[in-house]
């Protein structure tokens, strides 16, 4: 009896500690390096998708949000790309699949540039010395911009997207509602077949 007492208290410790654990865990997403304001979309967990799609019919904008970029400091919002469609990315340097997928992203980006009618805008998370992913960026040529926000505190703003899955790539349609969202390492080809057909779509 006093055995099965021991195993009894060892299981409620355990579900404290991993209570515990994941309170701090949400708690590191908060700060200040990113301010959200107005937005309907909340995220839904996908029940293990990694690819989500939404049809236009079920499209909710996001909040508008700044941050300051990760080279110049200087502010950015997303309501700068106004009427484009905007590949949002959340990255760190001391993320395996964001570096391999940089590159992916990078084509993409220049597909965008030529076409004028959107942008990647990337969001750096949990790099705290931000000379890292500085030099990530100009080390692979990277020409989009970054938000620097170490807690992710623009996850809010993305109707509470995992903060904790990075990489996290959400294609805004150009009204600023998610219309796909992959919740794994991308390459250009898939995500152009998703990019494509929104830049065709009318805008607000």
């Amino acid at each position: 009896m006093q055995s099965r007492f021991k195993k009894i208290g060892a299981t409620i410790a355990t579900i404290g500690l991993t209570a515990t654990i994941a309170a701090c865990g949400e708690g590191n997403t908060a700060g200040q390096n990113a301010v959200a304001v107005g937005g309907t979309f909340q995220f839904v967990s996908p029940g293990g998708q990694t690819s989500i799609s939404y049809p236009p019919s079920e499209r909710k904008e996001v909040q508008n949000f700044e941050g300051k970029d990760l080279l110049s400091d200087k502010p950015i919002q997303l309501s700068d790309f106004d009427n484009k469609v905007v590949v949002l990315n959340s990255w760190g340097q001391w993320c395996g699949p964001c570096r391999s997928e940089s590159d992916d992203l990078q084509r993409v980006q220049e597909k965008l540039e030529k076409d004028g009618r959107g942008t990647l805008l990337g969001i750096n998370v949990r790099d705290a010395a931000r000379s890292k992913p500085q030099d990530f960026v100009k080390d692979n040529g990277i020409t989009y911009p970054s938000i620097y926000d170490p807690p992710f505190k623009t996850a809010l703003a993305l109707g509470g997207v995992p903060a904790s899955v990075i990489p996290t790539t959400i294609v805004l349609d150009k009204q600023h509602r998610p219309a796909h969202i992959f919740l794994k390492e991308v390459t250009d080809d898939e995500l152009w077949k998703v990019v494509q057909p929104l830049l065709e779509e009318s805008e607000k």
